[in-house]
């Protein structure tokens, strides 16, 4: 295991040595400036705030060999006017974030930054310019993760999106989740957990266990492939997945979010995979498997299944119906010409 930080360098609280002894380093152009969090917005385009943020952070870096930065920005940038030039500095204060972590990069070569930004409020190419990943949202609830990842997803490879698997019951919308739900949805990312362990089963942690391994095994297609999804009617079902460069290896999610219309497995074409392969499917259930909503699933998922990958990319596969709240993991290896 590395070490990491929690740090939100930008930020001062009002009643702090640094703004009784500077107080012309925030921020604003009021000179009682709102707060927002119980907090002030330091003024890093003055160089002398820079510099004494970097020296601060230089200085626990080195002294606790951190190998890792969350980089955590909580409130906006109100009347957000330097009192040294009397402008407008949004811009200004970004570019001066940006030289801040370069430099702490130059002197830190190993040290890596995630951005984050009340969640995902500096999810951006410039950010990516500066940093190794991004929080996509502080929400793990599932459910929305899904839909946070999948158009996060539209911009930024998901190896650069942070995904954790977190407790049953998310702390942003109180709604529970299986745990085989929450390791699928925190698979295609870059994952981790956000658990407090010693609260969990023998269980639980053996099913973690089984994540781990299973997201060691997969990611050197995860975070090397090409990520496609299928366009479906509706929002009850997602289908996404990662499909090697040479489409000889590929992984899925077939997603049920919500109740949908129909009552028997439909037949989904998958995308990304060669027409002139053949493939062995195979159902991965380390974490998960399908949890069949009123009706059977597909007899194939009985045991693996070989199929052209001509008819799966233009017939489609039986995808059983679910239960809301669930996933089925799917593994397409090419077979042997």
């Amino acid at each position: 295991m590395q070490f990491g930080l929690w740090f939100e360098p930008e930020m001062v609280n009002p009643d702090s040595q640094l703004v009784r002894e500077h107080p012309d380093w925030i921020l604003s152009r009021d000179a009682d400036p709102a707060l927002w969090r119980h907090q002030l917005v330091l003024d890093l385009t003055r160089p002398e705030a820079w510099e004494h943020v970097l020296e601060q952070m230089d200085a626990v870096i080195t002294r606790t060999g951190v190998d890792a930065i969350k980089w955590d920005h909580n409130r906006d940038l109100h009347a957000a006017v330097s009192r040294a030039t009397g402008r407008a500095s949004v811009h200004a204060q970004v570019e001066a974030v940006y030289s801040l972590m370069d430099e702490l990069h130059r002197r830190h070569p190993a040290l890596e930054i995630e951005s984050c930004a009340s969640g995902g409020a500096r999810v951006d190419l410039g950010v990516l310019e500066h940093t190794q990943r991004v929080w996509a949202s502080d929400t793990n609830d599932p459910i929305e993760r899904q839909a946070i990842q999948r158009w996060t997803g539209l911009l930024l490879p998901p190896e650069l999106v942070g995904a954790h698997i977190g407790p049953e019951r998310a702390h942003t919308t109180h709604r529970s989740a299986s745990l085989g739900f929450r390791m699928a949805t925190a698979l295609f990312g870059h994952a981790g957990i956000e658990w407090d362990l010693a609260e969990c089963t023998d269980a639980e942690l053996d099913a973690l266990r089984a994540w781990s391994a299973l997201y060691r095994e997969l990611r050197p297609l995860l975070h090397a492939g090409t990520t496609v999804r299928a366009d479906l009617p509706g929002e009850a079902n997602l289908l996404h997945g990662v499909v090697a460069p040479d489409a000889a290896h590929a992984v899925f999610a077939w997603v049920q979010l919500a109740t949908g219309p129909d009552a028997a497995a439909m037949r989904i074409p998958i995308p990304g995979l060669d027409p002139a392969s053949r493939y062995l499917i195979r159902e991965r259930d380390e974490l998960t498997s399908a949890d069949p909503h009123q009706v059977l699933s597909p007899a194939w998922l009985d045991g693996p299944l070989s199929a052209s990958g001509a008819m799966l990319c233009e017939a489609g596969l039986p995808l059983p119906v679910m239960n809301p709240g669930s996933a089925l993991l799917l593994e397409f290896i090419r077979e042997p010409a």
